[in-house]
């Protein structure tokens, strides 16, 4: 049986870039803005939409601000269509992104359906985002904010929560959090 190797390193490739976007739904989960920094290369581009279209360390400069309000982020990625092609790849990755926000007069929860369109290049060896880009397919709200964390049913649950007091920083040793 002859292996092909060209055939073995695409699923080497599409692993990283899977693990890339896993680590990227951390980061932006946990508000770990050094992890997030370290998913990206220097000159690339992060498209929010209205929210933001420019470097993406930039981007990562004022996300403290657009996160503060939100008292849960919880990314799911889940179908992953990626093509690689030597040390460039593309990836429209299907997502479901709740966003439970507490402002001063108001709480309300954003559940998003949507894609990321990424383009990724493998520099030394490593795979980071060169462009990211988010689009919406659809979005249901809740106004005020459904989401709750005091129900009887998760009496004495760990309760996940922005920033390194998230019970994961804590548990896993080989998950590395920040860069």
């Amino acid at each position: 049986m002859t292996i092909d190797m060209s055939a073995v390193q695409e699923l080497l490739d599409k692993e990283a870039i899977r693990s890339l976007v896993s680590r990227y739904c951390n980061a932006a989960d946990r508000h770990d803005h050094e992890k997030m920094r370290s998913l990206y290369w220097e000159d690339a581009i992060d498209d929010h939409g209205a929210m933001f279209n420019g470097p993406a360390m930039e981007f990562i400069d004022i996300l403290p601000q657009i996160q503060a309000p939100m008292e849960v982020l919880h990314h799911n990625a889940t179908s992953m269509n990626i093509a690689v092609e030597g040390d460039i790849a593309e990836g429209e990755i299907y997502l479901l992104a709740l966003h439970k926000v507490q402002e001063a007069d108001r709480s309300y929860d954003v559940l998003v359906g949507g894609r990321f369109f990424d383009r990724y290049s493998k520099r030394d060896g490593v795979w980071k985002y060169q462009h990211h880009a988010i689009v919406a397919d659809w979005s249901f709200v809740n106004e005020p904010s459904h989401v709750t964390l005091s129900h009887p049913f998760l009496a004495g649950a760990h309760i996940g929560r922005p920033g390194p007091d998230d019970p994961s920083y804590r548990f896993f040793k080989l998950l590395h959090r920040g860069a």
